[in-house]
């Protein structure tokens, strides 16, 4: 398809000092990252940052290049959003998003990865990070793998065609930083030969790097483990329920009822018995323990049904629970 037959594509840059110091986060967050939740920075830390968009043909192509910042997946954003995938092209810096518990994902200069926004959790950029960015309609990306796209690093070995797509896409971020040099109806040309090279690459990825490592099961890990910290500090809220613990670490309900899920526990199964677990230790560090203090510190809105399902946990109600039975071992498990 020639670039006179491509409608033209419109190009679009974004830079913080557009707006004023005061008002420069805000705007930010508005403009420039409209599927996710960018947190605040760092008191006395200053957010500078450029972005060049390049829209047409169904896809957006970008650049992007800033002091460090982070960033969580926020289902609010994501249910207004286009529903696309985007491949990442680290250039400079580094993107450090969420793995397994306890680790940090780390994507450096030359790493090319495909990202889904509802799987993701927390991400950071490093200071003085850069990268280009192409982003895909689900449909197209699931077609071209031959299976639902998940977050996956895509090294050449996994696929001959990366250093190629790797080049295209910086040859695209050079060309759009150089605006004075082609125009609209050209872009299109470079937007439409790089979309149907991503796709491409997809496609040789989907029939011969089918057992790459998915993320998911990580992803899961990770926010089952964020959601437990969660958790663990806000136990003490009685409106703490699913849809809280879900905006607590970062991503939707539906997410965080797959990662339980492939833990094999349930979310308020895990937590009750967080709940009864520290009511109990409470109640064991307290000489003369007040039970209904206890049961309301711990969630509990009900001091009867926080009685019955602490005999059901334990073998013995809260009143009940003294040094002889705490000594025997099946009453402590």
């Amino acid at each position: 398809m020639s670039s006179q037959s491509l409608q033209p594509c419109v190009l679009e840059r974004l830079h913080t000092h557009d707006v004023e110091s005061a008002l420069r986060f805000d705007a930010w967050r508005e403009r420039a990252h409209q599927w996710v939740e960018m947190l605040p920075p760092q008191p006395g830390v200053e957010l500078e940052a450029e972005l060049t968009l390049l829209r047409g043909g169904g896809s957006v192509f970008g650049t992007m290049r800033s002091t460090a910042y982070e960033m969580k997946a926020a289902a609010r954003r994501l249910a207004h959003a286009p529903d696309m995938v985007v491949l990442v092209l680290m250039q400079a810096g580094e993107l450090r998003r969420d793995a397994a518990p306890g680790e940090r994902g780390r994507n450096g200069p030359g790493s090319l990865g495909l990202y889904d926004p509802w799987r993701m959790g927390r991400y950071a950029y490093s200071e003085g990070s850069r990268e280009a960015f192409l982003a895909l309609p689900r449909s197209a990306v699931r077609a071209a793998l031959g299976c639902d796209p998940g977050n996956l690093a895509i090294a050449p070995a996994h696929c001959v065609l990366v250093p190629a797509l790797a080049d295209q896409l910086s040859h695209l971020a050079r060309m759009t930083r150089q605006p004075h040099r082609i125009d609209a109806a050209e872009y299109a040309g470079l937007l439409e030969s790089t979309r149907m090279l991503a796709l491409l690459a997809l496609r040789n990825l989907g029939r011969h790097g089918m057992d790459l490592p998915d993320e998911t099961e990580d992803l899961n890990r990770g926010r089952h483990a964020a959601a437990v910290r969660f958790m663990a500090r806000e136990l003490h809220r009685h409106d703490l329920d699913a849809v809280a613990i879900a905006q607590g670490v970062g991503c939707s309900r539906t997410r965080l009822y797959e990662a339980f899920a492939a833990q094999g526990v349930t979310i308020m199964g895990t937590l009750r018995d967080m709940r009864l677990q520290r009511a109990r230790a409470m109640i064991e560090q307290a000489a003369r323990p007040n039970l209904g203090a206890i049961s309301w510190r711990c969630g509990f809105a009900d001091q009867s049904g926080f009685s019955k399902s602490f005999k059901a946990r334990f073998g013995a109600r809260p009143s009940e629970w003294h040094r002889p039975a705490r000594s025997n071992p099946t009453c402590a498990k």
